[in-house]
């Protein structure tokens, strides 16, 4: 697949293949994990997928997720490849950014700033060339109209560029999630012809009604939807055989399939081909985890088999890379089931999202962490009230166990928290507060506009960073104020995993308890002196840090004093513990 791959991956992946047919008796996790793939028994364990507990860095973890269209151009040469024009509708088409300039925003340490432990970029892979009519004439930028899952979009950058940038990035102690599709390819244009029928279906539409109309449908007239039911082998669409052969790596590709399917035993049918597609970005560069697009849209067992697939190919991968790898944690998934979410919000049952016709876990079928759709809506509440809910359903209640990502605002939820930017920093003591993991969408820290009333639909949400506001006094404040509390999460596990205990009412006060790593917040606070009883939380003579002011003061009395000029406490030891983020 990868061009920087080569020959020997392949001759590796087939030794590997005849290893695991002659040594049952001395398979070690990684072969295990290829037994269990094979689609004879993929079916008996898809129950123990998933143990259900929860690693606390991923439920306390911040992500930062971004279009790389509209984050930070790096390199203006990629702004217009394939022959794309600057002639969408407004917003609607490419504005340069790409990976070199995620890369230069690395080096510059503006992530590490921010307190951030992941990076989720929306797809990097090849997209359709041409544009689409349906919501206005509409290009790619936004990475969910696959034309080929092996290559890197050249809009984006090359693959080189995404080697440097995972690299980097681990370098940081930031890691990578890709974001992943198999539910569809991008729509028919003039420059992208339909994929074979008995690699999609353009019709029936999706009508919502049960199961099947979520999953055996097309999601639109134009996103042709990839028949992901089934297991009857496909030969390779004509047009990416033309693709390969024109860039000169046909013959490579087809060995690395040939390998791939050896391997597993797995049919050749179109689902496995995308599973292998995916997973040779984990194992060729070390990509740490999967944000999945669209899942409640395809049957929940190949969801399985995607994790794993990604889980042999990081284990695979750290074990030839340990001086590069950041730890030994396994693979990691988290799924967008849109209108899942946090006490049993819209189409949701605890654990379950209802269909109407039947209810799927789908933590069940690999995912480690959903996508908490809810989190919008339950923003407007007060703090304590998601606080008390949250902490209540995650520790003894429906998602015990399992993790959540919790968002102000996304690419595409128009009910997205705060649109208008009207309680920037209030949200974002709600957001990066709350029991769960927190993701940050581009620019909720600058307080980027939600809104433009040039752009249709969607694409009003997705309006590029300008980098140019953080020369106004008021935009650096607000990325302060996210900052100190990116970094106070990342030094304590205990705030986004641990058990929640309000302290006091007026003012709001509260502790969050992870085995013995211990954290008090206070809000509302006179600015100047202010005293608040500790005893409960910290052991008398400890130093505790104010991560708001970076003040440090001891606990005498049972009490600690601080005189700073803010409102907000983030109190925690100051050392970094076991329990960080940055172990």
């Amino acid at each position: 697949m990868r061009k920087m791959f080569g020959l020997s991956a392949v001759m590796s992946a087939a030794a590997l293949a005849l290893a695991a047919c002659s040594d049952s008796e001395s398979q070690g996790p990684a072969d295990q994990a290829r037994a269990v793939s094979s689609p004879e028994v993929a079916e008996s364990a898809l129950t123990q997928v998933n143990n259900f507990s929860a690693d606390p860095f991923w439920n306390n973890a911040t992500i930062y997720f971004m279009l790389p269209d509209r984050f930070y151009n790096g390199n203006p040469d990629n702004d217009l490849s394939y022959g794309r024009k600057n002639d969408a509708a407004h917003m609607r088409g490419f504005l340069g950014g790409d990976l070199r300039g995620v890369i230069q925003k690395l080096e510059e340490g503006y992530f590490t700033d921010l307190g951030v432990d992941a990076i989720w970029m929306s797809p990097i892979i090849e997209n359709v060339h041409g544009y689409d009519e349906g919501d206005k004439r509409t290009y790619a930028f936004h990475g969910y109209w696959p034309k080929d899952w092996t290559n890197v979009d050249a809009n984006f950058g090359s693959e080189a560029e995404l080697a440097e940038l995972i690299e980097k990035a681990h370098n940081k102690g930031v890691r990578i999630l890709m974001d992943v599709i198999i539910n569809h390819t991008g729509p028919v244009t003039s420059e992208d012809p339909l994929w074979p029928a008995d690699w999609v279906r353009t019709n029936p539409q999706c009508d919502w009604s049960s199961f099947a109309q979520n999953v055996q449908c097309a999601l639109t007239n134009n996103l042709p939807d990839i028949l992901t039911e089934s297991e009857t082998p496909v030969e390779l669409p004509p047009q990416l055989v033309e693709k390969w052969r024109g860039e000169g790596r046909l013959d490579q590709e087809q060995a690395e399939l040939d390998a791939f399917f050896a391997r597993t035993g797995y049919p050749r049918a179109p689902k496995y081909y995308i599973v292998k597609w995916l997973t040779d970005w984990v194992r060729e560069y070390g990509v740490d985890g999967f944000r999945v697009d669209t899942v409640k849209h395809t049957e929940p067992e190949i969801w399985a088999v995607l994790k794993k697939e990604a889980s042999v190919a990081l284990a695979e991968w750290k074990a030839a890379n340990t001086d590069k790898k950041l730890d030994d944690r396994e693979f990691f998934m988290v799924g967008e089931v849109y209108h899942f979410g946090v006490d049993n919000f819209a189409n949701s049952d605890g654990r379950f999202y209802d269909y109407g016709d039947r209810k799927v876990d789908f933590f069940n079928y690999g995912f480690d962490s959903l996508i908490n759709m809810g989190f919008a809506s339950h923003a407007a509440k007060d703090m304590e009230s998601i606080f008390s809910t949250y902490s209540g359903i995650l520790h003894g209640g429906a998602l015990e166990g399992v993790s959540v990502l919790n968002y102000l605002g996304s690419h595409d939820d128009q009910g997205s928290y705060d649109r208008e930017r009207k309680q920037v920093k209030s949200a974002a003591l709600k957001l990066m507060l709350a029991p769960g993991a927190a993701q940050i969408y581009y620019g909720d820290e600058i307080a980027r506009p939600m809104i433009d009333e040039q752009a249709y639909g969607d694409a009003s949400m997705r309006v590029p960073m300008d980098w140019s506001s953080l020369q106004n006094a008021n935009t650096s404040d607000i990325l302060a104020h996210w900052q100190k509390l990116g970094r106070f999460r990342q030094s304590h596990l205990a705030v986004g995993a641990g058990v929640h205990q309000q302290i006091s009412a007026a003012p709001y006060v509260f502790s969050r308890t992870l085995d013995n790593d211990r954290v008090m917040v206070a809000v509302d606070m006179p600015a100047g002196e202010k005293v608040v009883k500790a005893a409960d939380v910290f052991a008398e003579g400890a130093l505790v840090k104010d991560y708001y002011s970076g003040v440090e003061a001891r606990v005498e009395n049972g009490v600690l004093t601080f005189d700073t000029e803010f409102d907000v406490l983030l109190l925690g030891a100051p050392e970094q513990t076991e329990l960080s983020a940055n172990q």
